[in-house]
């Protein structure tokens, strides 16, 4: 694997963001939960490339800040986060309904905040390594 796929990674996380902000105003709330679970995992995954040359193929958020050697609080970020990978997209994760009628708005905007704080942080932490 290249080590400059980084970026790459960095990117796709950013474009998830968006995507997410952009159903939040359309109302879409699972979406926006699945999207920001995506965005902070796909962002924590370049910071891991970049710093450590290391790509993980698992899908936790938390533990992947775990191992970037993220503060606490932002592991518990993605703790939330880690919540809405399954449930925010099938319906079987549920006793009954669709997840597109369970999330919430609250929910949606939790998920978004997240995901902007781990963005950011990972962004933080490439910018003061150059």
């Amino acid at each position: 694997m290249s080590y400059e796929r980084w970026r790459d990674w960095l990117d796709e996380a950013r474009d998830d963001y968006a995507s997410a902000e952009i159903l939040l105003r359309e109302g879409r709330y699972s979406k926006v939960c699945f999207l920001s679970q995506q965005a902070a995992e796909k962002a924590v995954k370049a910071l891991l490339i970049f710093k450590f040359k290391k790509f993980e193929t698992i899908h936790s958020v938390a533990e992947l800040l775990r191992r970037a050697e993220a503060p606490e609080e932002l592991i518990k970020l993605g703790l939330e986060l880690d919540r809405h990978y399954i449930t925010s997209r099938y319906p079987n994760a549920w006793p009954l309904g669709a997840p597109s009628k369970m999330y919430r708005e609250e929910d949606a905007i939790s998920t978004v905040n997240a995901a902007r704080r781990i963005i950011e942080y990972v962004e933080g932490e490439i910018k003061t390594s150059y």
